[in-house]
């Protein structure tokens, strides 16, 4: 007789029950095994799910409420057309560009004789105020002997602004000859607040950086359409967009105005639209740094506007409270939700015991990250450059979380061209 059947006899126990209580001992440890697998499997399923939200069901969602409920048109109940309109813009060290600014607003002037020209300049260090003043006789024109940041020059901007329709533009923007006659269209809507223009990014060939923030542009695009067919955009973009003044609130210097400025008029019952045919034109971003350090920046100052106008964002009607939280807070999230989508699969697929597999899904993307990393063009770049501005992403949003505030900034050469 084998030892370990003496010892259970010595027990008191038969070695019959003693092997059926080790196998039923090992059943429920493989039961355990495979309900925490199917557990983390399914928190993976979850976390992919809320990372694609917001680029794939949340529009197909968009479509298919404005299937059943039809568009949400603009219903002009007057001609706006002898409205003046004011256009706003800060700058920092343009003197690469500042020239071709200010030739692109007088031409626009000779179309709308009545338009006011305002410019900030953020204690610049280059030519930019120089140049400007030669325009003063043309334009209002403010420059700041110390840095106070974009928002506080826009503030000062329209208090100093006249008109009842107030653009907002960047310094390295350009806009159509035909952008602010067409803007007036959807401002002879009173319920239209704020209305976002269409940006078009003029290089996206030149980088992987600048084909994957294009790209990424085109979609934020169609999402703004889509939102504004089913009611309201979820706020604007500071390349281009404009607001009745009398619904301007001054943000903190140290909070983003587009966003700021763009939510709290839809906090107020107004409507944010997309304007298809209120066109701009920029330069997109080569450089992976440059980026980089924009997205951490901007993502940040939106978090803390998320932070700042919660108490009222959270009381929007349904439909556009599921918009904000599809449009802005999941995006915010998205970097996260992958971890976590990755994690909870490799973790699922060792806790069924399938070790090797999981290790090399891990070593698979590690692989697939260092050459995209390398890679100039290609599938593999552009999956760098995407995975780089959501990391950029989420760092912002944990600055926020930190209390990190941004309220200067800095023009990135590759974009001043």
């Amino acid at each position: 007789m084998r030892a370990i059947d003496r010892a259970w006899i010595d027990c008191g126990v038969s070695p019959f029950f003693g092997r059926a209580q080790l196998a039923a001992a090992g059943l429920a440890g493989s039961s355990k095994r495979d309900a925490m697998a199917g557990l983390l499997f399914a928190l993976s399923t979850l976390f992919l799910l809320c990372f694609l939200h917001p680029f794939v069901t949340y529009p197909v969602s968009l479509l298919l409420i404005r299937l059943c409920r039809g568009r949400s048109r603009i219903h002009p109940l007057s001609v706006a057309q002898g409205e003046s309109i004011a256009v706003c813009f800060c700058a920092f060290n343009e003197e690469g560009i500042i020239e071709a600014k200010m030739q692109n607003l007088l031409e626009l002037r000779r179309r709308l004789p009545s338009l006011e020209i305002l410019a900030y300049v953020d204690a610049a260090t280059d030519r930019t105020a120089e140049l400007l003043r030669l325009h003063a006789p043309e334009i209002k024109l403010h420059v700041s002997s110390q840095r106070h940041g974009k928002t506080y020059g826009m503030n000062l901007l329209v208090d100093m602004s006249e008109a009842p329709i107030v653009v907002f533009t960047d310094a390295n923007v350009m806009l159509d000859s035909a952008a602010l006659t067409n803007l007036l269209h959807y401002f002879a809507d009173p319920s239209v607040g704020c209305v976002c223009g269409h940006l078009i990014y003029t290089n996206p060939t030149e980088s992987a950086m600048a084909a994957t923030g294009s790209l990424y542009w085109r979609l934020e695009e169609k999402i703004k359409q889509l939102e504004t067919d089913t009611g309201s955009a979820m706020g604007a973009d500071g390349s281009i967009f404009a607001i009745r003044r009398h619904l301007h609130r001054q943000a903190p210097d140290d909070i983003i105005d587009d966003m700021y400025v763009s939510l709290s008029i839809l906090c107020d019952g107004y409507r944010v639209v997309r304007a298809p045919d209120v066109t701009a034109y920029e330069r997109a971003l080569t450089a992976p740094s440059d980026e980089f350090r924009r997205k951490i920046r901007i993502a940040c100052q939106a978090f803390n506007v998320h932070r700042l106008l919660w108490t009222r964002l959270r009381r929007l009607d349904a439909l556009s409270l599921y918009k904000y939280l599809s449009h802005k807070l999941l995006r915010w999230l998205s970097m996260c939700n992958l971890v976590l989508a990755a994690a909870c699969l490799v973790a699922g697929l060792i806790a069924a015991g399938l070790v090797p597999l999981a290790l090399s899904l891990a070593v698979l993307g590690v692989i697939i990250l260092c050459h995209g990393k390398r890679s100039r063009l290609g599938l593999m770049s552009y999956l760098w450059s995407i995975v780089l501005a959501l990391t950029a992403t989420s760092v912002g949003v944990w600055l926020s979380l930190r209390g990190e505030k941004f309220q200067t900034w800095a023009s990135a050469s590759t974009i001043r061209r």
